[in-house]
């Protein structure tokens, strides 16, 4: 199966807000935090997120998924902000299981989440910090 590339996200970036999920119940929870939070960042002057939000709640709740589907509990997601672009980082404590894009899979039968997270967002990496595996996606912030 292909896997993602080995990479850290852009930097440098500072954490907007964190949640910790301990099940597939706090998903909800997890999108609709995430899009307040979102949308209440400051940007240049006259930009607008537009779709920015609405992809990223996606994808945060693919890559949320996937950690709590592979790994044991808990899995922190973050919201990070460079000058440039949001950036979603999920982690979790399964650092050998490298994640895996799924290829020739049937629609609806799962394991598309980074197939999607790679077609909302800019990119997608995942690097191992310690004991800690992070998948991150990075989402730009529209100009001015």
């Amino acid at each position: 199966m292909p896997r993602l590339d080995t990479s850290r996200p852009p930097t440098p970036h500072e954490e907007v807000q964190r949640w910790v999920l301990d099940s597939y119940t706090e998903l909800r929870a997890l999108r609709t935090s995430l899009q307040k939070a979102l949308t209440g960042q400051p940007l240049p002057d006259g930009g607008t997120l537009d779709e920015i939000p609405e992809k990223m709640a996606v994808v945060a709740t693919e890559l949320a998924t996937n950690a709590l589907t592979h790994a044991h509990p808990p899995t922190v997601v973050r919201l990070l902000r460079t000058e440039k672009s949001f950036i979603l980082d999920v982690a979790d404590e399964e650092p050998d299981v490298p994640p895996e894009v799924a290829a020739d899979r049937v629609p609806g039968t799962g394991g598309l989440g980074l197939q999607l997270a790679q077609k909302l967002a800019l990119e997608v990496g995942w690097y191992v910090d310690g004991e800690v595996k992070h998948v991150w996606a990075d989402f730009p912030i529209p100009p001015a």
